[in-house]
C-alpha cells in the first residue's frame, strides 16, 4: 500500500485511520509506505502516530510518479495499492472486496467512484460526471484515478510502472494503457475534499480533464504540469522507468 505526500498532516490522519478500521488489513498484515516528499509539516510524526495500528513505514516522495514508484519498489506484494492522501475510505470492506475481485477475476487494475464530502452542488455534480466517464472509459480505454489505484504487480512491472516524466495525471497515463477487459470499477466510493476545485477552479478543472481525455495518446501532454502543482515537490525528474534501479 503506497500514498505519495507532502504536508499532509490535517487530512493523512483521516485515512491512516479509516485504513486502520478496513477489515482485510485485520485479517493479515500489510505494509503501508508513506512516500514523503520532504514535509515541513507534521505528515510524518502523523503517519507514525498510527504504528499501533497499522505497519507504517516511511519512504522518500518526490513528484506523484516517483513517490508510487518508490513504494512499489519497497513493496514485495503481489498487488499493490495507490491511494492519494487526502482521501477516507468509509467502507470497512473496500479493500477487502477489492482483493478478492482482483484475484477472482484475473484484474490488472481496479478502482472505485470519487465521492466529495463537500456539501457544494457543483462539487458534487463534478465528481458524477468524473465518475461516469470513468465508467464509459471501461468501454474503450480505461482510466483510473490514483486516489484508490490497486493493481498487480506483475503487470505493474511490465509496463514500467509510472512513467517520471509524467508532471501531471500520472495515473491517467498509466491506466490508458491497460485493457479494458482487465480493469474493473469496485462498488464504492473513496471520500475526498473538494481542495482541488478551490485550487484549480472548477472550470479550470473541467478544462484539464476535457484535454486530458483528447490527449490520452499524447506522451507530451502528461510532461507538462499545466500549473497544477502550486508547489512541486524538491526532487529533480529523473529519466527512468519503474524497474530501473541504477
Amino acid at each position: 500500500m503506497v500514498i505519495p505526500a507532502k504536508n499532509e498532516e490535517n487530512f493523512l490522519p483521516k485515512l491512516l485511520a479509516s485504513l486502520s478500521m478496513q477489515d482485510y488489513l485485520h485479517s493479515r498484515p500489510t505494509k503501508v509506505y508513506v512516500a514523503d516528499a520532504g514535509s515541513t509539516d507534521r505528515t510524518v510524526e502523523e503517519a507514525l502516530s498510527f504504528h499501533d495500528r497499522l505497519d507504517i513505514t516511511i519512504i522518500p516522495g518526490g513528484l506523484p510518479s516517483v513517490a508510487r514508484n518508490n513504494g512499489a519498489r519497497a513493496s514485495q506484494s503481489t498487488f499493490i495499492l495507490f491511494l492519494d492522501a487526502d482521501i477516507e475510505l468509509k467502507d470497512p470492506t473496500l479493500i477487502r472486496r477489492a482483493m478478492r475481485a482482483m484475484r477472482g477475476r484475473q484484474l490488472h487494475c481496479a478502482t472505485v467512484n470519487i465521492a466529495c464530502t463537500s456539501t457544494g452542488l457543483r462539487d458534487r455534480i463534478l465528481y458524477s460526471a468524473s465518475n461516469l466517464a470513468q465508467h464509459l472509459s471501461t468501454w474503450l480505454r480505461p482510466f483510473g484515478t490514483g486516489m484508490f489505484l490497486l493493481v498487480d504487480r506483475a503487470r505493474f512491472e511490465a509496463l514500467g510502472g509510472f512513467s517520471e516524466l509524467a508532471l501531471f495525471a500520472e495515473d491517467y497515463d498509466f491506466t490508458r494503457k491497460i485493457s479494458p477487459l482487465r480493469f474493473a470499477i469496485i462498488r464504492g466510493e473513496a471520500h475526498t475534499s473538494n481542495r482541488r476545485f478551490q485550487k484549480t477552479g472548477h472550470l479550470g478543472m473541467t478544462w484539464l480533464f476535457l484535454k486530458t481525455m483528447v490527449n490520452a495518446r499524447n506522451p507530451g501532454h502528461f510532461q507538462k504540469s499545466h500549473d497544477y502543482w502550486t508547489t512541486r515537490p524538491e526532487q529533480p525528474l529523473t529519466r527512468r522507468r519503474y524497474y530501473s534501479r541504477g
